[in-house]
């Protein structure tokens, strides 16, 4: 979990040292008599918002089509995957028989 939220703050102080090169080098022009505050215009805030909508799409897409679990771990809770099961039950893999099952059902 360190290491998510590690890789959170490198990606959100890279998108913003990116964001000074573009802002700086908008809001400085060749004639210093020209240089103003950068203020995006409704084409560059759609632009902003794209991305971050394609980016979602293409999240989803992911998850909706490619496994979101291990497939290790899936086949390790089958019932096939246990070597010793051959077909009994849960009751028997642990030596308990169904007598013994129901009568603790009863009890508790």
């Amino acid at each position: 979990m360190i290491i998510f939220i590690a890789s959170l703050v490198v990606n959100v102080g890279m998108w913003f040292e990116r964001f000074v090169i573009v802002v700086t080098s908008l809001a400085n022009d060749f004639l210093p008599s020209s240089w103003g505050m950068f203020e995006p215009t409704w084409v560059d805030v759609m632009t902003f918002l794209g991305s971050f909508g394609l980016f979602m799409t293409f999240f989803l897409l992911f998850i909706r089509y490619l496994p979101v679990l291990a497939i290790a771990e899936l086949k390790a809770i089958m019932p096939a995957a246990d070597p010793h099961g051959h077909g009994h039950s849960y009751n028997e893999m642990t030596s308990e028989t169904d007598e013994q099952a129901k009568i603790s059902e009863e009890e508790g």
